[in-house]
């Protein structure tokens, strides 16, 4: 039996979902192939899981807001001669509900059965909540 995992990761600097999108749309976060990717020091131990329809979710603002599907994982050497793992992502940001995350470093996993689910395609085109109030309604547990 197959298995998927997620990974969860802090979009350190990015205020808002459209800046994320805004940030991986420039040249400087792509990859060869023109796809957006994130170069991270730790290469994960589960990486078939993650690559087996695996997302990463983004936490902007102390808030999981977004997630990416995980396309692949490519190794990068740096400068330094250091190995480095490329999660190249699709670029296509998917909303989702709201829930509130605490600040931690790196990237964690995230099991499927935790994960937030995607907004519905007819929210899509609403207005983005202000982040407080989108916080404090994540707080109290409504959304």
């Amino acid at each position: 039996m197959d298995k998927t995992t997620n990974l969860i990761k802090l979009s350190v600097g990015t205020e808002t979902v459209e800046a994320l999108a805004a940030w991986q749309a420039s040249r400087a976060a792509k990859g060869k192939d023109g796809l957006p990717r994130h170069v991270t020091r730790m290469w994960p131990k589960r990486a078939d899981e993650i690559v087996n329809g695996g997302s990463i979710y983004w936490v902007i603002k102390g808030l999981v807001q977004c997630r990416q599907r995980v396309l692949r994982l490519d190794e990068v050497i740096g400068a330094d001669g250091v190995r480095r793992c490329a999660i190249v992502l699709d670029p296509e940001l998917h909303r989702t509900q709201t829930v509130l995350k605490r600040p931690f470093q790196g990237w964690r996993y995230l099991p499927v059965a935790d994960s937030p689910r995607d907004l519905p395609k007819g929210r899509l085109n609403e207005d983005p909540l202000p982040t407080e109030l989108n916080r404090a309604l994540a707080e109290i547990g409504v959304l």
